[in-house]
């Protein structure tokens, strides 16, 4: 499935609204994401050859203006031995030179253009890829409260919940009953030595306590 054809219709479009008339959203979103992606690792290579060509130029550049300044020296050389038509020719040489450097300039400022509308394009599709995933996230999380709200009302609202509240109230009921039957044996049994001993040592701390209590509250 594809939405976009290139670069320019990614731009232009209005991601809002495309996902909003989409009947599967959330695939949609992933599609339009997908494609801005490859898109955009597409301009960034575009761009990287147009530097990578701007360099190759420029270095050819500084090469001719060497190869102009060669014939220059040579020129002033032949003229002042005489050879002014040695000295002609070599400035022949050099303007074929100029003739060339100019050419190659020319297509340098094509160059730097075209990339500078590649970094346009690459700042715009960021953007809209930003813009894009935002949505997706905005799409997700509808998607998963809805989802949670469907679990929700089966918790409270479904036959499952039914069952879960009648078998609660047999385990209380149960419940109740050993809890009864605990608490009458804890009243037809005297307590132990034990027993007795450990709520004496409780006492002993508990009046402990009330006493330091007692005292700071004196002391202050």
């Amino acid at each position: 499935m594809s939405i976009f054809s290139r670069t320019r219709d990614i731009i232009a479009a209005n991601v809002i609204d495309l996902v909003e008339r989409s009947d599967d959203p959330a695939k949609t979103i992933r599609v339009v994401i997908l494609e801005m992606e490859e898109t955009l690792v597409e301009v960034r290579a575009t761009a990287a050859r147009y530097i990578a060509d701007s360099k190759e130029k420029r270095r050819q550049l500084a090469r001719l203006a060497e190869l102009q300044d060669s014939w220059t020296e040579r020129a002033e050389l032949a003229l002042s031995r005489g050879r002014e038509d040695l000295a002609r020719a070599a400035l022949m040489e050099k303007e074929k030179l100029i003739d060339l450097a100019e050419e190659i300039e020319a297509e340098v400022a094509d160059i730097e253009a075209a990339l500078r509308a590649s970094e346009a394009d690459i700042a715009k599709l960021q953007a809209k890829l930003r813009e894009a995933r935002v949505r997706q996230n905005a799409v997700f999380t509808r998607i998963e409260s809805a989802q949670n709200r469907v679990r929700m009302r089966e918790a409270y609202a479904g036959s499952k919940a039914e069952q879960a509240f009648s078998n609660f109230a047999l385990l209380e009921r149960e419940a109740d009953y050993a809890e009864g039957q605990a608490e009458a044996l804890a009243l037809a049994a005297p307590k132990s030595l034990e027993e007795e001993i450990a709520e004496l040592k409780v006492a002993d701390r508990v009046e402990a306590e009330l006493a330091a209590m007692k005292a700071r509250k004196e002391a202050a």
